[in-house]
């Protein structure tokens, strides 16, 4: 006779099998109920009869590791009830009562929901699901294979294949910003640090979680020791990097400030101690491990730090302008890795890394490239290369190598001007370069174009290197551009969209060029590229984000046009340029008239209109421009 009971025996047999149940993780498997209050909370009207009693799944397994994401199992006797042909019978069908419960889960979580019917290891059958938090239904959960999941397997798998689901990763990504705007609110009100001090404040923590015996004990410190505990850990994972000292005194120095920052720890007054008992360092700490190391953790391509320090700069009071800092969209870091074409062969350089956006980018897609433990070995040890002038934000970028166990030995503090910095680039043989430099404010002796010259002059002849610089570098007269061209070939230059860095305001284009090959020698048409439209969108709150997920179809073909040098109306063009000639599509491109509507006519009749009747009252250069 069926029973319900062998079908959930083979359950937890399998998962006995896999280490759900072994104490050296933190799996946590409970059964009919759960101690977690939110899930609690959320089965609590869930009974599968509808009338108002608790959901009581098979299984409910979670995980420390990962708290953003939940696993349910829902098991029947008979491979007959395995589910109904409406999805609406969650009482007799495994299906149907596995979505049942996802759908009361996900409004705080990402639930994988699994159905497992049959009395036999053979006979089983298994249904896999994710409900994406806040998502309206579930969806099969496949490998990126785009295989169906039919049979219980490791937790780290359940969450490998639920993470790169592109709903999950946008969420993800979306909750991650919210909680740096709430973080950077609340450092401000009870930290007291500086605008500088606050990512760093963020990447030491996350250095210091993954120090495992402090991410399990950092709540057992008193208030007055949790700052000195931080600070040790931060060096000793700096400590086991393979360094010369000086570096790693570099690296940690400028998180020796921030230890003894008084707000960080005992509550100095009552209103703080009634809210944070353990001190505000603490409450960082926390929200840190269960908000963003899950995130870190698991997308070895994101820019974490970045993402923070770019949140946080939105919120500077003081002149971004002056500063030059424009950082690169994590997309477009990605983009260049892929217009280079990098691979597990590569050495890659950047020589402003900032927080080392394209250095994790490059990195990843070399790691992804490599199958020996070798060839990981040597991208580890010598493959990415960055220079840093700034401290601070120098040891933000070594704090984004650290976080990946990866690159930290090749960074260098200083100016990429210094002869000794530039020599010891050069004996590391770079064959591709990145650049985002700081923007010049018409300072021309730290002029855009003289980083890109520097960059490629530090590349080995025939490298490629790219540039993403103001448009006035493609279009405006320059003493350097006739210099680039006698030892550098431009292979070509992409318009970018104009809001592409907002806030701030600069128009931006990408230059591809071939190191150490004049352009005269190589006589070739450079190839030009309209990309003003990457489908990303201004919003309010969370900046310009890629709304109807069109991004990697655009990101796509356009590294295919410009591999191939593909001519298309109104999106490319092939053109002999020299010193004198505009770098840019706008320049040479034949419009495609067919695609203009009478909309866009209209549009440019009333903007000409405007013009010229106001045209006296406007001033040029209007709003936050860093070109």
């Amino acid at each position: 006779m069926a029973n319900e009971r062998k079908t959930e025996n083979l359950v937890r047999d399998d998962l006995r099998r896999l280490g759900y149940y072994d104490k050296a993780n933190t799996t946590r498997v409970e059964e009919q109920k759960s101690e977690i209050e939110a899930v609690k909370k959320l089965l609590r009207g869930a009974s599968k009869t509808g009338k108002g009693g608790i959901g009581a799944p098979e299984f409910i397994i979670s995980d420390l590791s990962t708290p953003d994401f939940i696993v349910v199992f829902e098991c029947k006797a008979n491979t007959k009830n395995h589910a109904s042909a409406k999805g609406e019978d969650p009482v007799g069908c495994a299906v149907d009562g596995a979505l049942h419960y996802a759908s009361y889960l996900s409004k705080e979580y990402n639930v994988i929901a699994v159905a497992v019917s049959g009395q036999t290891r053979t006979g089983l059958k298994i249904s896999t699901f994710l409900h994406p938090k806040g998502a309206l239904k579930a969806k099969e959960l496949q490998t990126k294979a785009g295989t169906a999941i039919e049979s219980v397997i490791p937790w780290a798998d359940y969450i490998e294949h639920g993470t790169f689901d592109p709903a999950v990763q946008r969420l993800r990504h979306e909750e991650l910003m919210a909680f740096s705007r709430e973080l950077h609110d609340f450092m401000r009100d009870h930290a007291k640090l500086t605008e500088s001090e606050k990512p760093l404040l963020v990447s030491g923590t996350l250095i210091a979680l993954q120090n495992a015996a402090f991410a399990k004990s950092f709540d057992v410190y008193k208030s007055e020791d949790l700052q000195k505990a931080w600070l040790k850990c931060i060096k000793e994972e700096i400590d086991k990097a393979d360094l010369p000292q000086a570096k790693k005194y570099n690296m940690a120095q400028p998180y020796s400030a921030i230890a003894v920052a008084p707000a960080l720890g005992k509550p100095t007054d009552a209103k703080t101690a009634s809210k944070f008992p353990k001190g505000v360092l603490y409450e960082l700490i926390k929200e840190l491990n269960e908000k963003v190391w899950p995130f870190i953790s698991v997308y070895h391509d994101f820019d974490v730090v970045g993402q923070f320090y770019g949140e946080f700069l939105k919120y500077t009071g003081g002149d971004k302008k002056a500063l030059g800092i424009v950082l690169t969209p994590r997309h477009i870091t990605d983009l260049f890795a892929r217009l280079a074409n990098v691979n597990k062969k590569s050495t890659v350089l950047d020589i402003c890394a900032g927080t080392g956006g394209f250095l994790v980018s490059a990195m990843f897609h070399m790691m992804k490239n490599a199958v020996t433990q070798k060839e990981k070995d040597r991208i580890k040890s010598s493959g990415l290369i960055g220079v840093e002038h700034l401290p601070n934000m120098y040891a933000l970028a070594a704090s984004n190598m650290i976080l990946r166990g990866d690159g930290k030995a090749n960074l260098h503090q200083g100016s990429c001007f210094d002869p000794g910095i530039a020599a010891a680039v050069r004996e590391h043989h770079c064959n591709i370069g990145v650049l985002n430099p700081p923007y010049a404010q018409g300072d021309q002796d730290l002029h855009e174009l003289v980083f890109v010259k520097q960059m490629l002059d530090c590349l080995m002849p025939g490298s490629i290197g790219i540039a993403i610089v103001p448009m006035s570098c493609a279009i405006s007269p320059h003493p350097l551009r006739e210099e680039l061209m006698r030892y550098h070939t431009l292979e070509g230059t992409m318009s970018m969209p104009d809001d592409l860095f907002y806030p701030v305001g600069v128009v931006a284009c990408i230059m591809v060029w071939t190191a150490g090959v004049p352009h005269g020698v190589s006589d070739k048409k450079s190839w030009f590229g309209f990309w003003k439209d990457d489908g990303f969108l201004k919003t309010k709150h969370k900046g310009r984000i890629d709304v109807n997920g069109t991004w990697e179809v655009t990101r796509d073909k356009w590294v295919e046009m410009f591999r191939n040098r593909e001519v298309h109306p109104g999106l490319s063009v092939l053109q002999k340029v020299g010193v004198e000639d505009e770098w840019c599509a706008e320049a040479y491109m034949d419009t495609d008239y067919e695609k203009i509507t009478q909309a866009d006519f209209e549009i440019k009749v009333r903007n000409y209109a405007m013009f010229k009747l106001l045209g006296a009252q406007i001033t040029p250069g209007d709003g936050d421009d860093n070109g």
